[in-house]
This record gives structure tokens, C-alpha cells and sequence, in this order.
């Protein structure tokens, strides 16, 4: 005797290969500028978006203002249905879902589901992640690979299982990083490209094309890499490492949240500087590790083991964000300074 639902699986199995876009009822989840991209594609692609979940609206900003995630901004302006659960186990959220009938589940930069939400399609639920899985599973991978002074990097879709980042590849793009790309710019290249890719993965999955890989048979160079959450002190700038570790922190940090340190003058008062962009300069010196040299008017150098790194933009707190002689022209910094 079959297994039950065996008819009406392989009726499913027969006629997904003729079934339209247009007719593919898509959910999608997400709540970052990362995530609005794909978004528009597929809206503008002419999908079925039946519907869009992202976080709940929070106060941000000096005046606590109630600011809407750039996902619920965009789905309004589509007139996309939305919710926004406080806890993805609800049973109202669960049922509220369950009649939104999806067959297919789209998750870009959101929270971790729990089984009952992405085991919930019949076609599952695929995440758009960024990097060459299985490389970097976490929730920075962009800033991790940038600060580890990686020349590629990528995007990933794969099918969610129980364990976070771990399930079966879908598709992969590789992308260059280039020596002078901060996360800014490596976040804007993927993002592009990762519209496109899940894109190519939905009309992979409609033409019944996919073949998951395991990441565990994925072949990896090296040792994998964790992508952890980067917290303030994860930001904290160690000048006892390598002008181009030092240099690689700062653009693997930049523009937000910010590499820092703390300025210490003469008398031992301290400051805290972001730091968003600097310079290599490979030159022997006897100084100690953190030194300032400054020329008080255009530079600001700091003293590590091998050379020095050129600060080039800075911010001051509660100033803005500014080149180094425009700082030095209203802030009087001489030697015997030093970076902590």
C-alpha cells in the first residue's frame, strides 16, 4: 500500500514542472536594506509575493522614534500584505501564515525560524546567506570576511534545516574583494547579485532543476570560518597586530558599526575615535605599539609592529564624521599621544 500522501505528492511532483510564476505562491521574509533587493526583484519580476513577514516596528534614532524595517516600507508600497510577529511560534502568527497557502518560503537577513514556520511549504523554505557556505555560517559574514583580509567571497541559497546555516546548497556566486573594498562595498555587490540569485533559484526550483549539495561534501579550502555577531568590544582596534590586519579591521568594520580606540593624551585623558578609513605605510620604526605621530595640521599615523597605519576618516563623539586634516583643524593633536 503507498504511503500516505503518496497521491498527492507525486500529483504535485507531475505538474510543478508546468506550474507559472505567476501561479507559485511565494512568502517572503526579511527586514534590512539587504533584503528589500530581492524583494523588488521578484515583485518587479512579475512572482506571486502573497505575502512579506519582518520584524516588528522599533523605536530608533535620539527621539525613540517608531521607525518601519526597509522591508515593511517596501511591502507597503506594493501593497503586499504584512505581519510582524513578536514570537514566530505563535500559534495566531502559525495560522495567520498557514492561510497564506505558500508554496514556496523566501528568507533574506531575518530571524531563525523555527520548524513549524520553514518545514511549512510544500516546495520548503531556501535562505539567501552571504558567503560561500560552508564558510562564515553566523550573522556577519560580510564583516568577517573583509576583516579577515579575504579576496572572494559570495553568495549562498540553501534549503533551512534544524541547525542554523548547515542545509543543502542550492546555488552559489562567487564575488572578488578588492584590497580597497570596505563592508560597505562588498554588502552593496552582493546584495545586487543577491537579488538575481534568488531569483535564478525560485525558476530553478519551478523548472525542477535544483540539486542540493550537503555542505559537508562541499569541497572548502582551509579551515572553516565563523561569522559570530559583532558586538562593541568586538570593534575594539588591537595595535599590536600587523599594519594589514589593522587596515583590514578598519574596512571590515566600515562604515558601521565602526572599528575604535581610545586617544590618550599626555595626560592620560582618554577619547573614544571610530576609525573608518585608513592606510598601509610599511616603514621600520622604533616606537612603541600605538604611538601617534602627527604632523598636527594633515596626518595622523599610529605606530604598530611592522609600519604604521594613516588615519584617514574619523569621528569624534557627538561630532560627525570627518577627513583627517578637517579634524585637525579644530582638534590640536601633537605628540605624545597614543592609541589603546
Amino acid at each position: 500500500m503507498p504511503e500516505p500522501g503518496y497521491y498527492a505528492d507525486n500529483f504535485y511532483e507531475d505538474n510543478k514542472k508546468i506550474m507559472k510564476k505567476e501561479d507559485l505562491r511565494i512568502v517572503y521574509m526579511g527586514t534590512p536594506d539587504f533584503a528589500v533587493e530581492a524583494l523588488r526583484q521578484l515583485v518587479e519580476g512579475g512572482y506571486n509575493v502573497v505575502g512579506v513577514i519582518t520584524m516588528p516596528d522599533k523605536p530608533a534614532g535620539r527621539g525613540h522614534k517608531i521607525q518601519y524595517s526597509p522591508v515593511k516600507q517596501y511591502a507597503l508600497e506594493q501593497n503586499l500584505p504584512l505581519l510582524q510577529p513578536e514570537k514566530l511560534k505563535d500559534e495566531a502568527f502559525v495560522q495567520a501564515l498557514r492561510e497564506w497557502k505558500a508554496d514556496l518560503q523566501i528568507v533574506v537577513a531575518f530571524r531563525m525560524l523555527p520548524e513549524v514556520v520553514w518545514n511549512m511549504p510544500r516546495l520548503g523554505t531556501f535562505n539567501l546567506h552571504a558567503s560561500l557556505l560552508p564558510q562564515y555560517r553566523g550573522a556577519a559574514p560580510i564583516n568577517w570576511a573583509v576583516i579577515n583580509g579575504d579576496t572572494e567571497t559570495g553568495i549562498t541559497t540553501f534549503f533551512l534545516q534544524h541547525e542554523i546555516d548547515t542545509g543543502k546548497v542550492i546555488q552559489q556566486v562567487r564575488v572578488p574583494i578588492a584590497d580597497t573594498d570596505n563592508v560597505e562595498v562588498v554588502h552593496d555587490k552582493l546584495m545586487i547579485l543577491g537579488g538575481k540569485l534568488v531569483l535564478e533559484t525560485v525558476d530553478a526550483i519551478l523548472n525542477d532543476t535544483v540539486k542540493p549539495i550537503a555542505q559537508e561534501d562541499m569541497a572548502v579550502v582551509g579551515e572553516l570560518r565563523p561569522a559570530p555577531k559583532i558586538f562593541k568590544e568586538t570593534c575594539r582596534i588591537d595595535w599590536n597586530s600587523s599594519v594589514k590586519k589593522v587596515y583590514d579591521f578598519i574596512r571590515g568594520l566600515s562604515p558601521y558599526p565602526a572599528a575604535w580606540s581610545e586617544l590618550v593624551s599626555p595626560e592620560g585623558e582618554a577619547v573614544v575615535m571610530k576609525i573608518f578609513e585608513s592606510e598601509k605605510i610599511y616603514e621600520a620604526h622604533q616606537l612603541p605599539v600605538g604611538t601617534v605621530v602627527t604632523d598636527g595640521k594633515k596626518y595622523i599615523k599610529v605606530a604598530v609592529p611592522d609600519g604604521f597605519v594613516s588615519v584617514l576618516s574619523l569621528q569624534l563623539p557627538g561630532k560627525k564624521r570627518l577627513k583627517t586634516d578637517e579634524l585637525l583643524r579644530g582638534f590640536r593633536l601633537s605628540d605624545g599621544y597614543k592609541m589603546n
